[in-house]
């Protein structure tokens, strides 16, 4: 079946006759209706968001010959032969066609310009992509296919949709492609032409000119195991990127001090600025470690355990140095490093036979995943602000000094 958002893409609203509407198992009530304005998933194009009777509906499925109507709720709305009103989200329908009808055209052009064969496309929420049967793309296809499939929109190429029954021999024919048919379509095929360029079977919505698709960007390539992924944005699409990327433009010229001709020189000299200041900052965390181990070293007595904490940074310099440096082996340390967020690392070293014993208690305490072996336990945690119910569990498995 053909359905009326394949006979025009271009209708926003259609009224239909109910065949069947029921509550399913797991909730949601399912409707389907003679005919539907809503496009069901396909053909690589996601399903149409719209209303029934001022109702969402948020996805719609095909089987076989009937689209599938999925609403919320337990409630049956509508009965048998009623008529209902539908309405697509318009807004999501145009972008759909756009970036459909413009895989179309980049695949077309690939194909006949390199002979890459696209192997399947995706069509996101913020880009597409084609899956090209290439090891790669260069800057240089890029820029030629763009180039071409924009010539091609300025030239107000047309985009036809034609109607074909499933044993019409011209489907047969070489120029009319099977790419991304689903399998279980049944009735009568549609193909779609764009002039002079291409003809391909598809299920999905369409523009009726490519003037419609506005422009086609290229983004980036993608390569991976067995896949070579081209993503591009079409119409509205490069409009909201070029929006994005200027309101960026924008903030970094009051960051920066400086207009987007000078951003790349403005942010390598803040790139060399940051480089030094954490050179001379771990030129002073080594300095203060050492302070930090000569006051411990110089305590008498020598303490059983001893508790050291910093919220200045997750930098690991600082109790590296400190255990380098610090001279008492018979002593339990208890030390960690984090930031505002009290989260950081904690770091115990003492006898084996102590961090045995208590290691993962302090781990839990302070919200860490962590483990400890022989004589040193390494955790990430979470709670700094648990570190004096820490310090008891110490103090607790120390007990009392002869003194006290």
């Amino acid at each position: 079946m053909v359905f009326k958002c394949q006979e025009d893409s271009f209708l926003k609203e259609y009224t239909s006759k109910v065949t069947v509407c029921e509550k399913v198992a797991g909730g949601g009530v399912h409707v389907t209706f003679e005919d539907t304005v809503l496009f069901p998933e396909g053909g690589g194009q996601p399903s149409d968001h719209g209303w029934l009777n001022g109702l969402e509906v948020k996805t719609v499925t095909r089987k076989g010959a009937i689209a599938v109507h999925v609403l919320d709720g337990e409630e049956v709305p509508f009965q048998a032969g009623e008529e209902v009103r539908q309405k697509v989200n318009w807004e999501r329908r145009f972008d759909h066609m756009q970036q459909h009808s413009g895989q179309h055209l980049i695949t077309a052009i690939f194909d006949r310009e390199f002979g890459y064969n696209t192997k399947s496309w995706w069509l996101g929420t913020d880009d597409s992509y084609v899956d090209l049967d290439a090891k790669d793309v260069t800057k240089e296809q890029l820029e030629k296919v763009e180039s071409i499939c924009n010539q091609l929109i300025v030239d107000c190429t047309a985009v036809n949709v034609k109607v074909y029954q499933p044993d019409d021999p011209a489907l047969k024919s070489d120029v009319t492609r099977t790419r991304g048919l689903p399998e279980d379509v049944s009735g009568p095929l549609r193909v779609v032409t764009i002039d002079g360029i291409e003809s391909n079977m598809c299920c999905g919505t369409h523009v009726k000119n490519l003037a419609q698709l506005q422009a086609i960007k290229f983004l980036n390539v993608e390569k991976s195991k067995n896949k070579c992924l081209v993503h591009f944005l079409v119409g509205n699409r490069v409009l909201k990127k070029l929006s994005e990327c200027y309101d960026r433009e924008v903030q970094f010229n009051n960051l920066l001090n400086g207009g987007p001709q000078s951003h790349v020189d403005l942010i390598k000299k803040v790139q060399a600025s940051v480089k030094n200041f954490q050179k001379v900052c771990k030129k002073f965390t080594s300095e203060l470690a050492l302070v930090e181990a000569a006051k411990v070293n110089a305590l008498t007595p020598k303490p059983r355990f001893y508790s050291l904490h910093r919220l200045d940074g997750m930098d690991s310099d600082f109790i590296g140095a400190f255990l380098r440096n610090v001279s008492m082996p018979e002593c339990f340390f208890f030390l960690t490093n984090g930031d505002e967020t009290r989260k950081g690392q904690m770091i115990l070293q003492g006898k084996a036979d102590d961090i045995a014993k208590i290691g993962d208690a302090i781990c839990k305490a302070l919200d860490g995943k962590g483990s400890g072996k022989g004589t040193r336990y390494n955790a990430k945690v979470n709670n700094l602000k648990a570190i004096p119910e820490c310090e008891r569990i110490i103090a607790e498995h120390f007990g009392p000094t002869e003194e006290e």
